[in-house]
């Protein structure tokens, strides 16, 4: 099974963070999210990685793959994702956002799911929504799951009976998996598929009655969007020796 990493993007709310480097090399705990992430991913057995780069690409390389979305600054995460269409014609991909940082374990459950789409969801995403923010509420999505599939994605929740788990940013996407999403993207268009997010893709998939695997995982996993985040991280794990989002393998 191969990766595919989604670091096209700058980062604009880390602010001057990212005004001479990546989002994805943004450092955590004294690595960068890029180490982190290809670190789980080589645990779990996923070696054959693919990042595909946009902003400062000329700072990220090692021991992966590495495409371009040349148009980053103007498309959305799903024509980056685009960018790798001849590795997910041919092998079983897993995908993942460039500021999720996640345990090794939550790959491995993924990859055993079974499906051509499927994705992680947090069922302990309560305890990190309220480090992240004053109402949790504020930033939940709908994320409805019923017997291992997704019903629903990506809609203003109005209570949290609507919100059985956070999306991470992280899915399987076998070589059929792929095609119903090409599929789609054909009959929307270009322009349309430039101006697509991920969530917005997962619930026009749906409503084309196309299955999406959910894999739950409880906590182990941060999501980098800002420097409060970064801050909060850091003090939590210094506070809490058993913290529920600890993402480290220890």
């Amino acid at each position: 099974m191969k990766a595919i990493i989604l670091a096209a993007g700058r980062g604009s709310r880390l602010n001057n963070i990212t005004d001479e480097k990546p989002k994805c090399l943004v450092n955590i705990l004294g690595k960068p999210i890029l180490e982190w992430q290809i670190e789980a991913l080589n645990r779990s057995d996923v070696e054959d990685i693919t990042v595909i780069c946009g902003y400062r690409k000329d700072q990220i390389s090692g021991n992966f793959i590495t495409l371009e979305n040349p148009r980053w600054n103007r498309t959305n995460m799903v024509s980056t994702l685009a960018c790798a269409s001849g590795v997910l014609r041919n092998d079983t991909c897993i995908v993942s956002y460039a500021d999720i940082i996640c345990r090794s374990s939550h790959i491995v459950a993924l990859k055993n799911s079974p499906g051509d789409i499927a994705i992680t969801y947090d069922t302990k995403w309560k305890n990190l929504w309220q480090l992240r923010f004053e109402d949790p509420m504020d930033d939940a999505e709908t994320f409805l799951s019923k017997n291992g599939r997704l019903k629903e994605i990506g809609g203003t929740p109005s209570s949290l009976d609507d919100v059985h788990g956070q999306y991470m940013g992280l899915l399987k996407i076998t070589p059929q998996g792929w095609l119903l999403i090409e599929n789609y993207l054909n009959e929307i268009g270009p322009e349309s598929t430039d101006q697509l997010d991920m969530t917005s893709l997962l619930s026009a998939l749906l409503d084309r009655k196309v299955t999406i695997t959910t894999v739950p995982v409880d906590g182990g996993w941060v999501e980098v969007d800002n420097p409060e985040d970064l801050d909060a991280y850091v003090k939590q794990l210094s506070a809490a020796q058993n913290w529920t989002h600890d993402w480290r393998n220890l």
